[in-house]
Parts: structure tokens; C-alpha cells; sequence
């Protein structure tokens, strides 16, 4: 529908417009009834309800708790409803596209998973059965694009660590189907993306003591092995990743203890990592979830802890304050329907 041009708006020079139901869809200046229901009619009029969420799913203890955070505001997590199967070392990184979250693999008590199961993440409720991975198992990294998610790495029902990628069409539900693999065999890793390229963050291979500050990349769109990206400042594994459209972020990680440095890659391109900021504590085993502005980092640590603090991502600094998750946990995973990998 076209639309008059905003007379309400008597506070700032220049006209702002809603263009959109999220976030970044400002709506600046004093609008009459009937100017804001022709935008809401319109579905252009910006809702709380549309912005941009983070969901935190499982936990250490073979948990089934998930909750949930408005991303651009600061507070504590509210329930949002139980995984199909209780269980830890989910998958950490952004899976999910602009409606629907998913959770792959982890390990409860009963040994690894193949499940698959998703959510509608504007909604609150349980989680419903998606499929199967192509290898029942943890630890590994799962990023995604608006219509194509993915699993890569992690350690089998073997206890072996793994190089298996393989990917999901998250619209639909199935099995998840083979893609590649990675550059090598490794748990403990992240994942991050663009509307294009995933980028695989933080390797243990199969020699316990083997971490490595390697990187890996694939092109979403298509199938095929991960090509070497480069380096992390240091060999790490097991921390927390996320990202806008332009600028991936590695936070935490254990190398024999945890630590407590960001650091930060323009996905776009190839190359090193650079120092970001700190964290407030040593950590790892967390997860990460973002927009396109702010990105937030929850629970971890050997002894699970509730915090959760943010980042702006587009700068460089130190962590701040956000909230507390419903439970103290590490060996969560985090997804949000705002993340980098969305248009």
C-alpha cells in the first residue's frame, strides 16, 4: 500500500518512517491514530512482539529447560518451554531462521543423540520432533542462513571426534542430509554466519590434547568440504560464537582452563582473528545468540553459572550486564531468529 506522508511527526526535522515489524524498523516522532493503524494494517508498524529473540535450550544434567531473552533490551530470561529430550552438549551458534529455532544432537545420559527437534521462536511451548542427523552426537557446531541449516563436527557414540557436515532445510522437516566435511576431525567447535558463508570456530581433534586455533569456512548455498579460513589468537575450544551480517565474534574457550577474550573475524573475507574485548569471567561451554547490533552471551563455566552479558558488535570492548538465565548451566545451546545469517 502506498502511503501519505506523516504529518504527525512534529519532533525531529527529518521524517522516520516504519519500514518494517523488527527492531531496526524505527518509528520516530508523534503519529496520529489514524497514521499509526494504516502502518499496523499494513503489517509495517514496529511490534514488541516481532523483535528479535535468543532461545537457551538444554543444559548440563540433561536438561530440558529452554528460555528466552528479548536481544535488544536487558533483563532476566523468561521461560519459554522443554526440548523433546532432555540432554547437554547441544549444539552452540545460531541455528534457526527468521521463525523457527532447532536443536541437533547432544548427550544425555543414555549416551548421543540424533534427534533434531524445533520451535517457533516468536511463540513459547515445547519443542516438536524435526528428524535425525546423519551421526548421533555432541559437541559440534551448527550455524545457518534463512533456509539452510547446519551441523558440523562433534564427537560420535564412538567417542571419536568426527568430520561429518551435514545440513537441514529448516522450512521443512526431515533428516539431515550430507554436505561435506570439515577440514578436520574435531569437537568442541562453534559456529557463525552470513546470509552466505559459515564459519566453523575452535577445534579438539582426536588427541585430547590436540587444540587448535583453527578456522574453517563453507559456502552455505551449496555442498562440498570447508576450506581453511585462518586462525584464532590462540588454540581454544568449547566458547561461544555469533554474528552480524558482516562480523563474526569467538568469545571464552578452554585451553586447559577457561578464558575470557573475544575476539572477532569479518566473515567476508579470509584471515586471523583480532582481540575484541574481555569477558567478565573465564568461560566456556556457553552459548551465544545476537541481532544485527547486540550480541549476548549466557551460562558456562566448570561450575554453571546463570549470567548473562552483551557486547555491541559492531565496536570493540568489554562485555556488560544483561540478565540472568532461568538456571545456572553450562553445555547449552543458543539460537535467535536475528542473527547474522538472516537477510
Amino acid at each position: 500500500m502506498s502511503y501519505k506522508q506523516m504529518t504527525g511527526n512534529i519532533i525531529s526535522a527529518t521524517k522516520v518512517e516504519p519500514a518494517g515489524t523488527l527492531i531496526s524498523s524505527a518509528a520516530s516522532g508523534v503519529w496520529s491514530l489514524q497514521e499509526q493503524y494504516d502502518y499496523v494494517r499494513g503489517g509495517n508498524w514496529p511490534n514488541p512482539a516481532n523483535l528479535p529473540r535468543g532461545v537457551f535450550a538444554g543444559g548440563n544434567g540433561d536438561k530440558d529447560v529452554m528460555d528466552y531473552i528479548l536481544i535488544s533490551t536487558t533483563g532476566n530470561a523468561t521461560d519459554f518451554g522443554n526440548l523433546s529430550v532432555a540432554r547437554d552438549n547441544l549444539a552452540v551458534g545460531s541455528l534457526a531462521s527468521s521463525t523457527r529455532g532447532v536443536f541437533g544432537g547432544g548427550s544425555p545420559s543414555g549416551g548421543d543423540k540424533d534427534v533434531i527437534d524445533y520451535i517457533t521462536i516468536a511463540s513459547t511451548g515445547n519443542a516438536t520432533d524435526f528428524g535425525n542427523l546423519s551421526v548421533g552426537r555432541h559437541g559440534f557446531a551448527s550455524l545457518s542462513n534463512s533456509t539452510r541449516g547446519i551441523f558440523a563436527g562433534g564427537v560420535n557414540a564412538s567417542n571419536a571426534r568426527d568430520d561429518t557436515i551435514d545440513y537441514i532445510t529448516i522450512t521443512s522437516t526431515g533428516n539431515a542430509i550430507d554436505f561435506g566435511n570439515l577440514t578436520k576431525a574435531v569437537n568442541g567447535v562453534s559456529g557463525l554466519a552470513s546470509t552466505t558463508r559459515g564459519v566453523i570456530l575452535g577445534f579438539r581433534t582426536n588427541d585430547e590434547t590436540a587444540v587448535q586455533d583453527r578456522i574453517d569456512y563453507i559456502t552455505i548455498g551449496s555442498t562440498g568440504n570447508a576450506s581453511d579460513f585462518g586462525n584464532l589468537t590462540q588454540a581454544k575450544y568449547v566458547g561461544a560464537a555469533l554474528s552480524n551480517n558482516t562480523r563474526g565474534i569467538f568469545a571464552g574457550g578452554y585451553t586447559g582452563g577457561g578464558v575470557n577474550e573475544i575476539e572477532y573475524i569479518t566473515i567476508a573475507s579470509t584471515g586471523n582473528a583480532t582481540d575484541f574485548g574481555d569477558l567478565s569471567l573465564n568461560n566456556f561451554e556457553f552459548a551465544g545468540v545476537s541481532n544485527k547490533t547486540t550480541g549476548v552471551f549466557g551460562g558456562g563455566t566448570a561450575s554453571p553459572t546463570n549470567i548473562m552479558e552483551f557486547i555491541t558488535i559492531a565496536t570493540t570492548g568489554d562485555v556488560t550486564d544483561f540478565g540472568d538465565l532461568t538456571v545456572a548451566r553450562r553445555q547449552l545451546g543458543g539460537t535467535s531468529n536475528g542473527h547474522g545469517g538472516l537477510a
